[in-house]
């Protein structure tokens, strides 16, 4: 059974889903590709290849698997960078707005 001693305001959802992050704090609005691991209503956490600097604003597209699903665009800001080891950073995003 999974202990809900964790604090937070809302449950976490365990993922492992391919996103999409548009950084738009740069000129060139660039996109990387990036895993999904954990999504609350409040933000998420991404793991990436580079890591991202704190603070900076992205757009996240989060494909549905299912029809009956539909997909997430959402806007958010980065909050943690952790890297777990070389070449693997985990990402906090906070997330601001749901389009």
């Amino acid at each position: 059974m999974i202990n809900f001693d964790d604090k937070r305001n809302f449950y976490r959802m365990m993922l492992n889903s391919e996103v999409v992050i548009t950084i738009i704090d740069d000129e060139a609005n660039s996109q990387i590709t990036a895993t999904c691991r954990d999504l609350s209503a409040t933000g998420m956490a991404i793991e990436v290849e580079q890591p991202i600097a704190m603070s900076t604003h992205v757009k996240i597209k989060l494909d549905s698997s299912s029809e009956q699903v539909q997909s997430l665009d959402m806007r958010g800001k980065v909050v943690r960078t952790d890297e777990e080891c070389e070449g693997c950073y985990l990402v906090g995003i906070a997330i601001e707005e749901l389009d």
